[in-house]
């Protein structure tokens, strides 16, 4: 049997796009090869690629003057990729830091330009938050304003997009397509795949077309947005299996609903989860409730000591990779698109039976 895998990257695929890829894994609609043999110039592959970003196009209502890039190296690549992108002209740059993903972003930018660091991250009766935008010292002259939207490892999520006339840099790695976007009010949004769109190696760009004359002159080609925007993501040889992977995701967003009908199901399985926490002595969340991530729950036992059982029981009830991160510890389950509203329903289940044996 498949069990509920709650990690928070590389992250549980639909069970219905494995099985497709399974079916199709060693003859691709009778071409006797698989895809991920297939020359990625080929107009077999071609059509594929262009299919993906169409999909994509049509779930988040991507306007036409953005460019959708299919890149590699992860968000991380982009932490510098950005900076050289984007400080050409302007080497001012505001960074939110509102955790640990937001300042491995800024730190990269640092080698590039003259960075802002916002930091908007606060304690609230002793719980995580973001501080109002009224509270922020945002730059007159920044190039851009960057953001982490879901800091996936503390489970710390921006209630609302914040409101700028600089364009907008974010990165959303862990809660794209999960929910509703208005695309139209970045500059650039970027995300790795591993979370809410296929398998790792495959990072996504959205850019703003009037943005892709800004790079510093010495960025290397490779990471040049206005070079892979003209060779359709192709510069060198993209990442065409996961590629592939990430378009069947996108059928599947397509015939279940969509994104309006992922977040409906997204909102269920959180108000579940917190629901039962936030019910128990015997477990606690540590972010106050207007910024909890709706897609990674992270939460704590009131006795430490039991971790260690809490996991190897958990995983013995086909519940997977709930382990909080190694930098603050604890547990966490993230919830993304493709665990079913009956995962969490089960973690719910054993959560409370553990907590009787053991409060």
């Amino acid at each position: 049997m498949r069990a509920y895998n709650f990690c928070a990257g590389p992250a549980a695929l639909p069970t219905a796009v494995l099985e497709k890829a399974q079916a199709e894994m060693l003859d691709w609609h009778g071409k006797g090869l698989s895809i991920m043999e297939m020359s990625h110039r080929s107009k077999d592959y071609v059509a594929v690629a262009e299919k993906a970003e169409a999909d994509l196009r049509k779930l988040m209502n991507i306007p036409e003057n953005y460019k959708v890039l299919f890149l590699q190296g992860g968000a991380s690549l982009q932490f510098s990729a950005i900076p050289l992108n984007l400080l050409g002209k302007n080497d001012k740059a505001d960074y939110i830091h509102t955790g640990i993903w937001s300042e491995k972003a800024l730190k990269e930018a640092q080698r590039y330009g003259d960075i802002h660091v916002v930091n908007a991250g606060i304690q609230i009766d002793g719980k995580h938050a973001i501080s109002a935008q009224s509270e922020w010292d945002l730059s007159a002259d920044a190039a851009y304003v960057h953001y982490a939207d879901n800091e996936t490892i503390g489970g710390l999520q921006f209630a609302s997009i914040p409101e700028t006339d600089k364009p907008l840099v974010c990165d959303y790695s862990s809660s794209i397509l999960s929910a509703p976007l208005d695309v139209s009010k970045f500059g650039l949004i970027y995300a790795g795949a591993q979370k809410n769109i296929g398998p790792a190696g495959l990072t996504l760009v959205i850019i703003r077309e009037d943005l892709l004359d800004q790079a510093k002159p010495e960025i290397p080609s490779i990471l040049k947005y206005s070079d892979q925007a003209k060779n359709g993501s192709m510069v060198n040889t993209p990442s065409t299996y996961a590629w592939y992977l990430s378009g069947l995701v996108f059928e599947w967003l397509l015939e279940n609903g969509g994104v309006d009908a992922m977040h409906q199901t997204n909102l269920e399985k959180a108000k579940l989860l917190y629901g039962y926490i936030d019910s128990s002595d015997f477990y606690a969340n540590p972010i106050v409730e207007a910024n909890r991530s709706i897609m990674n729950v992270p939460f704590t036992l009131a006795n430490a000591d039991l971790e260690k059982q809490f996991l190897q029981e958990a995983e013995a009830n086909h519940l997977l990779n709930l382990a909080g991160h190694r930098s603050v510890g604890g547990m966490r389950a993230s919830i993304y698109n493709a665990v079913p509203l009956e995962g969490v329903q089960a973690l719910v289940n054993f959560m409370d039976d553990f907590a009787k044996r053991n409060g």
